[in-house]
C-alpha cells in the first residue's frame, strides 16, 4: 500500500466533512461546466428556498444571479479580485437588496441561512478534483466546499511522505498560481486552506504564504499538542465545519486598506476566533460580567477588538449593544483607532473630548465607541447603568489606576468589563488579575495566547539580546560647569542647588556625559551600518531623556546624515522651541513619520525616543533596539517587544542591544511566565556553553543507536527509539532547543564541532516531525534556516566575543574575597559594578557607590590594575554593592519616597508650625497613589495632576503653603513615584 496526497491527506480531509453531513459529490459529477464558478442550479434553490419575495416570482433568481455573475466576471480584468471578494461577500452576508417588493420596494435578497448552518437549511457539497478554467488557462483544485452553490472553501494537499513538500509548496500554490491565474473562481472565497497531512495553514484571497495560521485547540497546558493526521483532524473540524465557515464569513473577515492603500481581505486567527467567541459568550450568559485576554504582544489584540465588536453588535440578543474601546495613551488610541477605521466597520465613534463622551453615554448611542481611560476623569456617578454596554480595555493593567478606572466603573456599572493585555502584572495596586480575571476562569484569564505560542505561530518573532556593556567615564568639569550654569540662569536657591548637586553626582549624569554618548552613538552606527541597515531593516533607539534624544541626534548626523534619523517625543510647554518644532510630532505628522519610517525605500531608518513609540508602535521593519534606558516591568516589556513583529524574508528575530546589562530585567518583567521567558528571550552571550549539553540531551533519547548507520536501517533504529507519542513530543522539544540554538549562534566556530550530530538528529527528527514545532516554512520563508546552515550558505549575526557578560553574584565575591578564586579581570568587575549601579538611577546609596568607584579609578590610574591593593577594595565595592542591591529590592521606591518626605517636613517643625509629620506625609502618599499612572513624570497632563494633587494637599488641607517647601516635595515626588 501505498501513501500519497489523494489517498492519505485529501480523502481525509474529504471523509471528515462527509462525516459530519457534508454531501460528497465528485468534481466532474458537479452540475457545472468547467468554466463556471457556480453551481447556479444550488444557487437558484436557495434563493427561492430562503426569499419570500423570490418564490412568488422565481424568475427574480436570475436576476440576483446574473448580478453575481457580473461580480465574478470583473474579477478578470482586475489585478486584484480582492475587491470583486468584499463586493461579492456583502451578497453572501445578506447587505444586498433589490426592488422585490410592493411597488418595487427594495427588499433583503438572503443566499445563505445564518441562523441555521447545517445541512439542514443549506445545502453544503464537499467536491475533489475540481477543475475551472476558460480557454487554455485551466486549474484543477483537490477540495472545494460548497454552500448552496457557491465554492466559499478552497484547498490544496501534498504527500506526507516526501520531504520535499509542505503545506507551504499547497499554499503557495494557491497564492502565487491558482488565485492568479484563475482568479474568478475566488471570488466568491471566504478562505483557502493547505495542508501535507502533518500540518494545516488557512489564509484569506490575496494573503502571503508567510501570514497563513494554524488552528490549534486549547486542550490545557500539560496536553501534548497532536500531530500528524491527528492534528490535521482537529484544524478541520475547527475551521471546516458548516457553522465555522459561516462565522469566518460573517463575524471574521476583514476587508481593510493597506498603508499602500490598497484593499486587503484578513482572517481571524485561531486565537481571535476563540477568544471572540468566550467573550460573546459570557456576555449572552450574563452571569459572569468580566475577564482577562492574555495575549502576547503583537499577537493581534486590535484586530481580536475589532472581530468581537463585529460580532456583539450583531448578536440578536444582546439588542443592539454599545461596545466601547477604552485604551489609555492616545499613542494607542491612534494605532487601535487606525485598525478600526482601515477595517470599515459601522457605527463607529472615536470620542474626542471627555464632554462628548459624557454626552454619548448618557443619550445611550448605540455604537461602537474608542476612548480612552482619562476621558472618564471628569465623570460624576452614573451615566448609564445598561446592562448590554460592553467594554474592552486594552492594556488592561495600565488603564486602570487610580481615579480613572474607579470612575469608569462607577460610570457604567452594569456593563461588561473584558481586558485585554500582553504583559499582565501582579503588583500592589496595579493587579490585573483582580481588576479583570473572574474567579471561576482558570488561573484568573479567560484566554491565553502565551509568548511560546505567538513564537511558535509565527505571529511574533522570538527576541535575542546582545549585551555591549560600555565602559563609563565621569567628566567633573564638564558636569560642575553646567551646575553653575544652570544654577545661574534659573537662579537658584541654596536648597536647590543641594537637591541639584546631588543628581549632578548621580549615576543618571554618568549616563548623560557628552564622551559616553559619543562612545555609544558610534558603536550604533557602526553595528546598524554592518548589521541592520544591509538586512534592509529599521531601528529605534531608546535613551534617558529629552535632552539625551537631541544629543544621539547630533552625534548619528555627523556619522550616518542627518535624513537617517529623526526623534519623536512627547511636547511639553517647557521645551525649547526647536524641539517643539522639529521632534514634537502631532498625531497627522506622527502618521507621516511611522509611514516613511515602515517604507523600505525611505532614507529615514532610526527613530531616537526616550517614551514615545515604546507603547502602540506596530513596526514590522523594527528589528534593532538600541536600549539605554534603565526601564522596569511592563514598560520594560512593552518596549522590546516593539521588535517582535514579523518581516520576511529577512527578519528571523527581533534584537534588543543592551548597553545597560538589562537583561536580568526582563526576567523579571516575565517573572508571571518563567518557562516561557526561556523561550522567547535569548541572551546570546551565554548561548555558546548551552549548545553542547542541549545536543548531548537530544542524543541521549538514542541509547545504543548507531549513528553511523545509514539508509532504512538506521532509520528505522532511531524512530524505534521514539516509539510513542510521549517520547516523541519530548524529544521534539528537545531538538527545538537545539536548533533555536544553532540558529542564533551561527556561524560561529563552535558549530562546527557538533555538525554531524546537528544534522543526524535533524533528519530523524524530520522524519518523525511533529505539527509545526520549530515554525518551518520549506521554501518561502525565513524559517528554513537551519537547513540552509547545514547547506553553509547562510550567514546571520553574532555578538562580538569581547562582549561577553560577565555575572558575579554574592557567591562568587566571598569566593574572590576569601582567595579562592583568582580569575577575574579587575576590569571585568569594573564593568560589573557600573552596569549594577547604572540600574539605581537617583538612588542615594547607589550614587555614594558611584562616588567611591569614581574615585577608586582616580586614585590607582597611574598604578597597575592587578595590583593586590585595588583588587581588594574592588572587590569590597563589589560585595556592598550587593548588599545595596538587596537592601534595594527589598524597599519599594514609594517607601524611600516617604522617607524623604519625612526629613522634609521634620524640618519645617517648629512651636509655629505644629504639624503632625506623619499625618503630612500619609496623606501625600496616598493621594499620589492615587492620581499617578506609569509614566506620568514623561506627559505634561501627568505632571499637572500630581502638582494639583500635592498643592491641595499642603496649602489646602494641611496649611503650608511655601512655595519652596513645595518644590522639594515636588521633586522627591518625580524621583520615586
Amino acid at each position: 500500500m501505498t501513501f500519497n496526497e489523494a489517498n492519505s491527506v485529501r480523502d481525509f480531509v474529504r471523509d471528515l466533512l462527509a462525516s459530519i453531513d457534508v454531501q460528497f459529490v465528485q468534481g466532474s459529477e458537479l452540475p457545472r461546466r468547467a468554466d463556471e464558478v457556480l453551481l447556479e442550479t444550488q444557487v437558484k434553490d436557495a434563493l427561492i428556498r430562503l426569499n419570500p419575495e423570490i418564490e412568488e416570482a422565481p424568475q427574480r433568481a436570475d436576476e440576483v444571479i446574473y448580478q453575481l455573475r457580473s461580480i465574478i466576471l470583473s474579477a478578470r480584468q482586475s489585478p486584484r479580485p480582492v475587491v470583486a471578494n468584499e463586493e461579492f461577500a456583502n451578497w453572501l452576508t445578506g447587505q444586498k437588496s433589490m426592488p422585490f417588493g410592493p411597488d418595487g420596494a427594495h427588499t433583503t435578497v438572503r443566499l445563505i441561512d445564518f441562523e441555521n448552518p447545517a445541512a439542514s437549511a443549506n445545502h453544503w457539497i464537499v467536491s475533489t478534483e475540481v477543475t475551472y478554467g476558460i480557454g487554455r488557462v485551466e486549474r484543477r483544485f483537490d477540495v472545494v466546499l460548497w454552500c448552496n452553490g457557491f465554492p466559499l472553501v478552497v484547498g490544496e494537499a501534498k504527500s506526507p511522505v516526501r520531504p520535499a513538500y509542505s503545506w507551504v509548496d499547497a499554499a503557495a500554490q494557491i497564492n502565487e498560481d491558482y488565485e492568479v491565474n484563475v482568479p474568478s473562481f475566488f471570488v466568491p472565497n471566504v478562505l483557502s486552506f493547505a495542508t501535507e497531512g502533518k500540518d494545516f495553514r488557512y489564509g484569506s484571497l490575496g494573503m502571503p504564504v508567510d501570514l497563513w495560521g494554524p488552528w490549534r485547540e486549547e486542550d490545557g497546558e500539560s496536553a501534548p499538542a497532536p500531530v500528524g493526521l491527528a492534528a490535521v483532524k482537529q484544524a478541520v473540524e475547527g475551521v471546516l465545519t458548516p457553522s465555522a465557515v459561516l462565522e469566518f464569513l460573517r463575524f471574521f473577515t476583514l476587508f481593510a486598506t493597506d498603508k499602500n492603500h490598497r484593499k486587503i481581505k484578513i482572517v481571524a486567527r485561531f486565537q481571535q476566533f476563540q477568544a471572540t467567541n468566550l467573550i460573546v459568550e459570557r456576555v449572552l450568559h450574563g452571569r459572569i460580567k468580566q475577564g482577562l485576554i492574555w495575549h502576547f504582544q503583537g499577537s493581534g489584540k486590535s484586530l481580536l477588538m475589532v472581530f468581537t465588536a463585529q460580532k456583539l453588535r450583531a448578536s440578536a440578543g444582546l439588542t443592539n449593544p454599545t461596545v466601547l474601546i477604552v485604551v489609555d495613551r492616545i499613542d494607542l488610541d491612534t494605532q487601535i483607532t487606525a485598525t478600526f477605521n482601515a477595517s470599515d466597520v459601522p457605527n463607529l465613534v472615536s470620542t474626542d473630548s471627555r464632554k462628548e463622551l459624557q454626552e454619548l453615554l448618557v443619550a445611550g448611542v448605540r455604537k461602537v465607541i474608542i476612548t480612552t481611560v482619562h476621558k472618564f476623569g471628569e465623570a460624576s456617578g452614573l451615566l448609564d447603568d445598561r446592562s448590554n454596554i460592553i467594554l474592552m480595555v486594552d492594556e488592561a493593567h495600565r488603564s486602570q489606576e487610580g481615579d480613572f478606572g474607579r470612575r469608569m466603573r462607577e460610570a457604567l456599572p452594569n456593563a461588561f468589563l473584558f481586558g485585554l493585555t500582553g504583559t499582565p502584572i501582579n503588583r500592589r495596586d496595579r493587579n490585573t488579575f483582580v481588576w479583570f480575571g473572574s474567579e471561576e476562569d482558570e488561573s484568573g484569564y479567560l484566554s491565553r495566547y502565551a509568548f511560546q505560542d505567538s513564537i511558535r505561530d509565527g505571529a511574533t518573532l522570538p527576541l535575542h539580546f546582545e549585551p555591549r556593556l560600555s565602559d563609563i567615564h565621569l567628566d567633573e568639569d564638564a558636569i560642575n560647569a553646567a551646575f553653575e550654569e544652570l544654577a545661574r540662569q534659573h537662579q537658584l536657591t541654596d536648597d536647590d542647588k543641594i537637591a541639584l548637586s546631588t543628581r549632578a553626582a548621580s549615576i543618571e549624569a554618568l549616563l548623560k556625559t557628552p564622551e559616553r554618548i559619543s562612545k555609544i552613538a558610534g558603536d550604533i552606527a557602526d553595528h546598524f551600518m554592518t548589521k541592520v541597515d544591509p538586512q534592509g531593516l529599521k531601528a529605534q533607539v531608546v535613551v534617558y531623556d529629552k535632552p539625551t534624544c537631541v544629543a544621539y541626534k547630533e552625534e548619528l548626523d555627523d556619522l550616518l546624515g542627518p535624513d537617517a534619523s529623526t526623534i519623536v517625543m512627547s511636547r511639553d510647554a517647557r521645551d525649547p522651541q526647536e524641539w517643539k518644532e522639529k521632534y514634537t510630532p502631532d498625531r497627522d505628522e506622527l502618521e507621516r513619520i511611522s509611514a516613511r519610517f515602515n517604507d523600505p525605500a525611505d532614507p529615514l531608518k532610526i527613530i531616537i525616543v526616550t517614551a514615545k513609540l515604546l507603547t502602540g508602535f506596530d513596526a514590522p521593519i523594527l528589528y534593532a533596539q538600541y536600549l539605554d534606558r534603565p526601564l522596569k516591568e511592563h514598560t520594560l516589556l512593552q518596549a522590546i517587544t516593539r521588535t517582535n513583529r514579523p518581516y520576511p524574508p529577512h527578519k528571523t528575530h527581533g534584537l534588543i542591544v543592551d548597553y545597560l546589562g538589562i537583561f536580568d530585567d526582563v526576567a523579571k518583567a516575565f517573572a508571571f511566565d518563567d518557562k516561557s521567558v526561556q523561550q522567547v528571550i535569548s541572551n546570546v552571550a551565554v548561548l555558546r556553553g548551552q549548545l553542547e549539553p542541549a545536543i548531548q540531551a537530544a542524543l541521549a533519547y538514542f541509547p545504543g543507536v548507531d549513528r553511523t548507520l545509514g539508509g532504512y536501517e538506521g532509520l528505522v533504529q532511531a524512530q524505534s527509539a521514539l516509539a510513542d507519542d510521549e517520547t516523541r513530543d519530548s524529544f521534539a522539544a528537545a531538538y527545538s532547543v537545539v536548533s533555536q540554538l544553532w540558529e542564533t549562534l551561527s556561524p560561529d566556530p563552535v558549530l562546527c564541532d557538533h555538525e554531524a550530530d546537528y544534522r543526524w538528529l535533524t533528519d530523524v527528527y524530520e522524519s518523525v516531525r511533529p505539527s509545526d514545532v520549530t515554525g518551518r516554512l520549506v521554501w518561502h520563508t525565513l524559517g528554513a534556516k537551519t537547513l540552509e546552515l547545514i547547506n553553509e550558505h547562510v550567514t546571520v549575526e553574532v555578538p562580538r566575543t569581547d562582549l561577553e557578560t560577565i555575572v558575579l553574584d554574592s557567591q562568587v565575591i566571598e569566593d574572590l574575597m576569601s582567595g579562592k578564586r583568582k580569575d577575574i579581570d579587575p576590569v571585568e568587575v569594573e564593568k560589573w559594578i557600573t552596569a549594577r549601579i547604572a540600574k539605581h538611577v537617583g538612588n542615594p546609596i547607589f550614587i555614594e557607590l558611584g562616588k567611591r568607584l569614581n574615585a577608586l579609578r582616580e586614585k590607582y590610574a597611574h598604578a597597575q590594575q592587578a595590583s593586590l591593593e585595588f583588587l581588594k577594595e574592588l572587590f569590597e565595592l563589589a560585595r556592598d554593592t550587593v548588599a545595596a542591591e538587596k537592601e534595594a529590592a527589598e524597599v519599594p521606591r514609594e517607601e524611600l519616597g516617604k522617607a524623604a518626605l519625612t526629613e522634609l517636613f521634620e524640618s519645617l517643625k517648629g512651636d509655629d508650625t505644629p504639624i503632625i509629620v506623619e499625618n503630612v506625609v500619609n496623606e501625600v502618599d496616598q493621594v499620589l497613589r492615587t492620581v499617578r499612572f506609569d509614566g506620568w513624570q514623561n506627559t505634561h497632563e501627568g505632571d499637572r495632576l500630581v502638582q494639583q494633587a500635592l498643592r491641595k494637599t499642603l496649602y489646602v488641607k494641611f496649611k503650608i503653603r511655601e512655595n519652596e517647601v513645595f518644590e522639594r516635595a515636588l521633586g522627591y515626588i518625580r524621583e520615586y513615584y
